[in-house]
């Protein structure tokens, strides 16, 4: 217990960030405290404003400004008319990716894998808004770029047996990317000939 209740709370709070435990969150509270309460504040206010607005894009399902609102990479015309549809697991991914500066084309998120002892299946992806979004946007490529785990390589199987009975060239991630690694935690430069040298399925 320190001094100010307050100050408990603001501990307590920096907690619920991953891997921030008591010792760093007490850091974090003091330096914000001692020397960072212009820009503590303004912080606060940003996080307030992006819970509150950010919502899930309508058309690739990571997220965006407000509700029912595309976000950039999906409003941007040469995007949209590469024809080139990359699918990820998570927002993190996409970030990933695009940091690495090897793609241009639009994504799709599902915020996970299949994992039917967890109870996620296809409707819980939202496999069936991709499978018509792929359909009616004709993509002349779609990029499977899932983890390589059990559960990822079962999704990117079920994926990519819709795309080859609609005549859709499919193609998976190549070299670089660990089992059952992230690609989060995959250097850029790694993450971009992985794409580059992505392999037909």
């Amino acid at each position: 217990m320190s001094s100010s209740a307050l100050l408990d709370k603001l501990i307590n709070s920096l907690q619920t960030m991953p891997g921030v435990g008591p010792v760093t969150a007490s850091r974090i509270a003091f330096a914000l405290l001692d020397k960072k309460r212009a820009q503590g504040l303004e912080m606060a206010e940003t996080i307030k404003q992006a819970l509150t607005n950010i919502s899930s894009c309508p058309g690739c399902h990571n997220y965006s400004d407000s509700e029912g609102v595309e976000c950039e990479i999906c409003a941007c015309a040469s995007r949209r008319e590469s024809g080139v549809l990359c699918v990820v697991e998570t927002p993190s991914d996409v970030q990933a990716i695009e940091d690495s500066k090897s793609f241009n084309g639009t994504y799709f998120v599902l915020h996970g894998h299949l994992s039917p002892i967890d109870g996620i299946g296809a409707k819980e992806l939202g496999l069936d808004v991709l499978f018509e979004k792929i359909v009616n946007n004709h993509y002349k490529e779609v990029i499977l770029a899932l983890s390589q785990t059990i559960e990822g390589n079962a999704t990117s199987s079920f994926i990519a047996n819709f795309c080859k009975r609609h005549d859709i060239i499919v193609s998976k991630i190549a070299s670089g990317v660990p089992v059952g690694g992230e690609l989060m935690s995959v250097d850029q430069n790694t993450l971009a000939m992985s794409l580059n040298y992505r392999r037909p399925l």
